[in-house]
């Protein structure tokens, strides 16, 4: 059991962080900001980045609106999913192992906007990108540095002559 639970120490401990901070962030929008009122903390920067308070009834992005029902059960599959795998990735793989717990954490962060108001809380606003928060992000980033760590996984073992060491 406490190989287990160290086994899965890292995990939780980055999904525990990004869902904490994207929580803590929609409080302080909730807090502060009307629905559709935008805060421009310095105004030459407004037509660059700002936050909007946007309720989002979509996924990541604002994409696929209306489908919330659907993406809560996405986050529960995809999250079983990286706890089921997370102990098949070696240690080594660091960036696959770094980019699960960004997407689990980024997974919570919205499930529990989803299960609480039954939407997410979206806030921040950069340039012409849709409006997102930090957990679109990590969830985001988590996509990349998975696809990018599998890559990775993929040339080292060209270079080795042998199999992934994932599957």
């Amino acid at each position: 059991m406490k190989k287990i639970v160290q086994g899965y120490s890292g995990l939780f401990a980055i999904a525990g962080v990004v869902a904490i901070l994207d929580q803590w962030t929609k409080f302080w929008v909730h807090q502060n900001l009307r629905l559709g009122e935008v805060y421009r903390p310095d105004l030459w920067l407004t037509s660059i980045a700002r936050f909007v308070h946007v309720k989002n009834a979509g996924a990541v992005f604002g994409l696929f609106q209306n489908f919330g029902g659907v993406i809560t059960i996405f986050y529960f599959v995809v999250g079983a999913g990286i706890l089921f795998y997370f102990p098949r990735v070696p240690p080594q793989d660091r960036l696959v192992r770094l980019s699960m717990g960004l997407y689990l954490g980024g997974a919570i962060g919205n499930l529990i906007d989803r299960l609480t108001y039954g939407y997410v809380t979206d806030f921040i606003s950069l340039g012409v990108l849709p409006v997102f928060n930090i957990a679109d992000f990590s969830i985001s980033l988590g996509a990349v540095l998975f696809i990018a760590g599998i890559l990775a996984n993929e040339k080292r073992q060209k270079i080795r002559g042998g199999s992934s060491p994932t599957t």
